[in-house]
């Protein structure tokens, strides 16, 4: 069998004309941002709005360099290395068109445990104006219940002993914020680009908990000195399949390794704050405002918690691909019901966006049956996405005396879910952060039904408000009793 080349920089002049190709010379952009966490969201996201910008000539001076931290990050970055910072980025359309584009904004990738100073040093070089994070929900460290920053979780407290190297996202941009200060060098901003509201402040809390309690005087400095533009992002970017990486090497001609799939929705909601400058984003398709709350409050609460309203119920009910549930009618119905019942009266006004077309606008995303996004991807990390996402709809609603009968029937169907064992009796693989203290506390709702909303910590006292408990115990007892197509059913009804 013949040898099949790899996508690299020597290697893009082979690739067949349908496929879109950087029209720059890559050796002329030099870095302007360092992006930690190179995963499929970002490289569907702002590494595409760079490439659209290198594309048209401009922002050479802000191309990306991509910092993977984690062991677990060791294979992308090690494919990203060997193709040059190349991947291909399809874009799948409902009606089976796929559009194939090789992105070359991310100049190169450094892989943390290689040599953490060697990170350190390339976030204290002055080019870099930009530090971007995409480091998951659970990454910025924080009290579900109180907000407040975690100094006990192990790589934080062990950072936070003296002469300790740094490890965590934390450790390592103050780290390279302290030594810009040692050298003179304006600080470089910072932006989140993670599904938290506010992202931007609760990156500053964050940061500033970790400084105050390592280096007093630096974090006077970041308090006044370092910015942290909040942003929404928005773009369904599925896990990579190794299907997807044959059929993507297949139409490329060249192997690649890291190639990454998303829907041709795209959204990102970006708030003025950059001290040192920004590439021209908006020449990219990104809307840059003064205030980018309304719109990631509608995003969080409308497709964010519709994604989990969908997919512990499609779970249960054998559903493996989200537009699979999402085409069901009665999911479809509940989902609407959620967002028109609960969540659109929770939200501000959104300028320039018709909100019942973007949530009919979200029920044709989550069936796009090309992006084949998996179900059990949206019930991941689900202690990390349920409160941020989820638990503020209900706050805000019941403090409007409004009911929240989904709401409930959400949550209750995650605690279903947690009990790790489906409606036939197979095991479900549980991936959570929590998984080891959720699972027995759901394994015994059958007997206390109250259970899993008494974890205080999560649910905060929702477990003490009738509007609350009562539409949960309902679906909890018909999930048990029914299964979830007929409690689906039963919701999507009205009953």
């Amino acid at each position: 069998m013949p040898t099949i080349s790899r996508l690299s920089a020597a290697t893009l002049d082979s690739l067949p004309s349908k496929v879109h190709v950087p029209e720059y010379d890559r050796s002329t952009v030099t870095p302007g941002i360092a992006h930690i966490g190179v995963g499929n969201f970002h490289r569907a996201h702002q590494a595409l709005v760079v490439d659209r910008l290198l594309n048209a000539g401009e922002a050479r001076d802000w191309g990306i360099l991509g910092i993977a931290l984690l062991p677990g990050d060791e294979r992308l970055a090690r494919a990203m290395q060997a193709q040059d910072g190349l991947y291909a980025l399809v874009e799948k359309s409902s009606d089976g068109t796929w559009d194939y584009r090789v992105i070359g904004s991310i100049l190169g990738v450094l892989f943390a445990p290689d040599g953490v100073d060697a990170v350190i040093e390339a976030l204290a070089d002055p080019r870099i104006r930009i530090v971007s994070l995409t480091i998951t929900e659970g990454g910025y460290n924080f009290d579900r219940l109180t907000g407040e920053f975690m100094v006990d979780t192990p790589v934080v407290a062990a950072e936070l002993v003296p002469g300790a190297a740094p490890a965590s996202v934390f450790g390592i941009i103050c780290a390279a914020l302290d030594r810009r200060r040692s050298r003179g060098i304006e600080p470089f901003t910072i932006m989140s680009c993670d599904n938290i509201q506010h992202n931007g402040d609760v990156a500053r809390r964050m940061f500033l908990a970790f400084a105050e309690r390592s280096n007093t005087d630096l974090a006077t400095w970041m308090a006044s000195s370092v910015a942290f533009p909040n942003s929404m992002v928005d773009r369904i970017t599925p896990m990579t399949t190794p299907e997807d990486v044959e059929a993507v090497s297949a139409e490329l001609g060249v192997r690649d390794e890291c190639p990454v799939v998303c829907e041709p929705f795209f959204q990102w909601v970006l708030e003025e704050h950059f001290p040192l400058g920004r590439p021209p984003v908006e020449q990219a398709g990104v809307q840059v405002t003064d205030d980018v709350s309304p719109y990631e409050k509608m995003k969080l609460r409308l497709l964010n918690g519709s994604h989990q309203g969908l997919c512990y119920f499609g779970h249960l009910a054998g559903y493996g691909l989200v537009h699979d549930a999402t085409q069901d009618p009665a999911i479809a119905t509940f989902l609407r019901r959620y967002m028109d019942e609960e969540a659109t009266p929770t939200l501000d006004p959104v300028a320039g966006v018709d909100l019942e077309a973007y949530k009919a606008e979200l029920i044709a995303r989550f069936s796009n049956p090309e992006v084949r996004d998996t179900v059990p991807r949206l019930c991941a990390e689900s202690s990390d996405r349920i409160p941020k996402w989820l638990i503020p709809v209900v706050r805000d609603r019941l403090g409007q005396g409004g009911a929240v009968p989904m709401s409930a029937a959400i949550v209750a169907s995650w605690a279903r879910y947690a009990e790790a064992v489906d409606e036939n009796g197979e095991p479900i693989a549980i991936v959570d952060p929590l998984k080891d203290e959720l699972v027995p506390i759901a394994q015994r709702q059958a007997e206390e039904p109250l259970a899993f909303l008494e974890n205080r910590t999560l649910f905060g006292d929702l477990v003490d408000d009738p509007r609350f408990t009562e539409p949960y115990l309902e679906v909890l007892q018909r999930l048990h009793t029914d299964g979830s197509k007929a409690t689906v059913a039963w919701l999507a009804s009205g009953d």
